[in-house]
């Protein structure tokens, strides 16, 4: 029995003790574990939770705004604002909230998103579109501040949208990125005042600091650049490059002090206000100010004394279609001749014209003056689509109708072009013939050069979108309907180089265009050549 027992003991008592000691410890931790696990659940389901508070919130914010966009996607989309910030929410937005959604099992969701996301625009996009307000800004003298708040000339009330801090800082990014370091300043400027204004950002003060001192200094006003830098250690003590460039901003005004003091210099000025940045954009171009003047309806040349030589009339053309009805015919300029055609084109027809061209608008061209080539240029910023004969009757009544106006003929003009500039679109100035120094244009065709213009505007725009001829100072703006018509070549086939002209950037609303370039062949008896060069 003792010996039963003993060996009980011994066989037992040492396992028994190794196992309860593993056990125990193993318990204790797995208790804890459990302990753990469920502070993980309680955390995960406040994370769902909080997840999908995010995604409903965020949804019924898009569900008002959609409502208020479907209702009239042309008419929300006129403003740049909102323009801008549905590229944003589409490049960005959706894809952080679809990286949200990822982090649980949403198949059918992402699934739908995946497939709608080839419809999405891209960075290029967004881009564009952030460089297309810029260009508004600069072209129509728009302070950040009215940018920011939705307030432009033209826009409805109901359509406004303002800009969050994110939103300038993201601008101001984008204009970092192209080196422009004097949007990018107005742009951070503007967050930074928003965020002082107690707007909530996920944007840190710091980074946009670092951003803003940089590009003044850049721009040559190092003593602001110190002065946002120290701010900026201030708000950030173990930022190690910010610590350097204050070192060596400090280093590049005192060299500049220096230089002033030794050729006994005054000062240029005041350093510029914080929320104001005076030095002009790295690619500013005197020319252009003429040009962007008129856009603003600023230093238009027409005197009193030219307007009494500008008259309305009834215009037949002694065409026998048009003496039973006639069109309206309004002169625009003198010299060279403008005119405006009024009601060339109905409703019914301007939209069956849209309806053909959609599908297949396309980044337009434009020639490359020295090599010949097509390709797609920044001072040309609009979709384009040709349309032939063939495509509808519709197009063959409207050759024939700017045949019958124009008293010249249109078998030998180019195919009607229709032209999309949305918000920001615009063609800086340029001539519509082919010039003598650049390889022949239109060789290929067989028609000699494009001897007239024919532009129809298919669409009122709200605000911007003016077409102007910067060297004789005039503008004209688009009314839905109308078409003007001017000659690009002198009767002596020589180029008018007073027709050079630009069409301004759209500030609100969405302008459509169709033109018809009619050239020399097949108009030798219809505008027979002058005596003289300058004829």
């Amino acid at each position: 029995t003792l010996q039963k027992h003993l060996s009980c003991i011994v066989f037992f008592d040492p396992l028994c003790l190794n196992i309860s000691l593993f056990l125990s410890g193993q318990m204790t931790d797995l208790i804890y574990t459990e302990k753990d696990l469920l502070q993980s659940l309680k955390e995960y389901i406040k994370a769902e939770e909080t997840k999908l508070t995010t995604i409903k919130n965020w949804a019924e914010k898009l569900d008002e705004l959609t409502q208020v966009s479907t209702s009239d996607p042309e008419g929300y989309l006129g403003h740049p604002v909102n323009a801008y910030k549905l590229m944003k929410r589409l490049n960005m937005e959706w894809q952080q909230l679809e990286s949200l959604v990822l982090q649980d099992t949403s198949d059918g969701f992402i699934a739908n998103l995946s497939l709608q996301r080839q419809r999405f625009p891209t960075d290029e996009d967004e881009s564009g579109a952030a460089l297309a307000l810029m260009r508004l800004q600069d072209t129509y003298k728009l302070d950040s501040d009215s940018i920011s708040r939705g307030n432009l000339p033209g826009t409805c009330v109901k359509y406004r949208t303002s800009l969050t801090v994110d939103d300038c800082f993201e601008l101001g990014k984008t204009a970092y990125g192209e080196s422009d370091y004097y949007h990018t300043a107005l742009w951070m400027q503007q967050a930074i005042k928003q965020l002082d204004q107690g707007e909530e950002s996920t944007v840190f003060k710091g980074e946009i600091l670092d951003y803003l001192s940089y590009s003044v200094y850049k721009m040559g006003d190092y003593g602001r650049a110190v002065e946002l830098t120290k701010r900026l250690i201030a708000i950030d003590p173990t930022h190690e490059r910010a610590k350097t460039n204050l070192q060596y901003f400090e280093s590049v005004l005192l060299e500049e002090s220096q230089k002033r003091d030794k050729n006994h210099q005054e000062p240029e000025g005041e350093v510029a206000s914080e929320d104001r940045v005076s030095i002009q954009p790295a690619n500013y171009v005197f020319e252009r100010d003429a040009y962007q003047a008129l856009c603003r309806g600023e230093g238009i040349k027409m005197t009193i004394r030219r307007q009494k030589r500008l008259f309305c009339r009834y215009h037949t053309n002694q065409h026998p279609r048009l003496i039973f009805k006639p069109f309206k015919e309004e002169d625009e300029w003198d010299s060279p001749h403008i005119v405006r055609y009024y009601d060339v084109l109905s409703d019914e027809e301007i939209q069956k014209i849209k309806q053909l061209a959609k599908p297949r608008l396309a980044r337009a061209t434009v020639k490359n003056s020295v090599t010949g080539v097509l390709e797609t240029a920044s001072y040309r910023i609009s979709q384009s689509a040709w349309l032939d004969d063939a495509e509808d009757p519709v197009i063959v009544r409207i050759n024939q109708r700017i045949a019958d106006i124009t008293g010249l003929d249109v078998e030998t003009a180019e195919l009607l072009q229709v032209a999309n500039y949305g918000v920001g679109g615009q063609y800086e100035p340029h001539f519509d013939f082919s010039r003598k120094e650049e390889p022949d244009a239109f060789r290929e065709l067989g028609t000699g050069n494009r001897l007239a213009t024919f532009l129809i505007y298919m669409s009122d725009v709200q605000a911007g979108g003016a077409t102007v001829f910067p060297d004789f100072g005039a503008a004209v703006y688009p009314k839905k309907g109308t078409a003007v018509f001017w000659y690009n070549l002198l009767r002596s086939g020589e180029g008018d180089y007073r027709t050079r002209h630009a069409a301004c950037p759209v500030l609100v609303g969405s302008k459509w265009v169709a033109n018809k370039w009619i050239h020399e062949r097949g108009q030798e008896f219809k505008r027979r050549c002058g005596l003289t060069e300058v004829d």
